[in-house]
């Protein structure tokens, strides 16, 4: 049944434009882009003392429009390649897609062409930071346009290939936090690099968790993430390998004295960590049931990113 129909049985009237469009933005996922931001921000703020205001109110706004026009597009080649075009209304909400195409609320042209929007915001936003900062802002820019217009984009596709983890650990860690720390400091250091890994796993963990439900669905359309190569049972394994370096990366960090002790803060995430892993091993053959574990991982990545945070704006206080 079209999700249009859906909606109006549930609510009594069709959606707005509005709740349509934020329903597109897929905004849920948006902070796993801006907390890095913001880690990268803080740590040079907190460890380098360098701090410029009006340069970090760019990067956040580029990084979230960025993230925005990935969503769509994703979206779009998604639903062109016959993925998350779903059968029935049972779906987890964490997973297969906004619904906005396959429930015939926007054409792929439209979400399409606001994605270009985004990332012609985002590219002016570079293009003044490469030219106030440096040309290096150009590197991890390029990286993170390419790695999302191709993530799903014909010819490449490299998310339908088994690379796509790789490349949210690696964007979605580094790239981000390293970018913003560039921007502050025009340097790069270890430190920001190690700490960066942090986010880069919790990235793992949750698309990969966010795959489990979809197995059937990618594996008919071709779109063979790892979870789809190796299966469910794998996959869970692959969630809990993500979490666990996740956290391993921490206590190393602080052991080896790689980066201020206040990191240790982020380990007040394990409980619920450790609950989303015992939600997905009991469920992770019904993608209804296993829902909950989804938006632990949510819970998780936001709640130690912001203990990180807290961590440093601490040292940066006291220091």
């Amino acid at each position: 049944m079209p999700l249009r129909m859906i909606l109006v049985r549930k609510y009594g009237y069709p959606p707005s434009i509005m709740s349509i469009w934020i329903q597109a933005l897929r905004l849920h996922f948006v902070p796993t882009s801006i907390f890095p931001a913001l880690l990268g921000s803080i740590i040079a703020w907190s460890r380098f003392q360098e701090f410029n205001l009006w340069y970090f109110s760019l990067v956040i706004v580029g990084v979230t429009v960025h993230h925005i026009g990935l969503n769509m597009v994703d979206d779009v080649y998604d639903y062109l390649h016959a993925v998350d075009r779903l059968h029935g209304e049972e779906k987890n909400p964490y997973t297969g897609g906004s619904g906005v195409l396959t429930g015939g609320l926007l054409t792929a042209r439209h979400v399409l062409s606001a994605a270009i929007i985004c990332y012609l915001v985002g590219a002016v936003i570079a293009i003044y930071l490469t030219i106030a900062v440096g040309w290096p802002i150009l590197i991890f820019v390029a990286i993170g346009v390419f790695s999302s217009v191709f993530y799903t984009m014909p010819p490449i596709r490299y998310g339908y290939r088994g690379l796509g983890e790789l490349s949210l650990f690696i964007n979605f860690g580094p790239v981000i936090c390293l970018g913003a720390f560039y921007v502050q400091t025009r340097s790069t250091a270890w430190e920001p690099f190690m700490i960066s890994l942090v986010p880069g796993f919790l990235m793992w963990s949750m698309i990969v968790i966010n795959e489990i439900p979809d197995y059937e669905e990618d594996r008919q359309s071709g779109k063979l993430n790892l979870v789809a190569r190796v299966g469910r049972k794998r996959g869970v394994v692959l969630y809990v390998a993500g979490l666990t370096c996740a956290y391993g990366t921490i206590l190393l960090c602080a052991y080896f004295r790689l980066t201020s002790f206040s990191v240790l803060l982020g380990l007040l995430t394990v409980p619920i960590a450790y609950s989303s892993f015992r939600i997905l091993k009991d469920n992770y053959m019904d993608k209804i049931k296993m829902a909950p574990a989804n938006l632990a991982t949510i819970k998780v990545h936001a709640l130690t990113m912001i203990c990180l945070m807290i961590g440093y704006f601490a040292h940066g206080v006291m220091s």
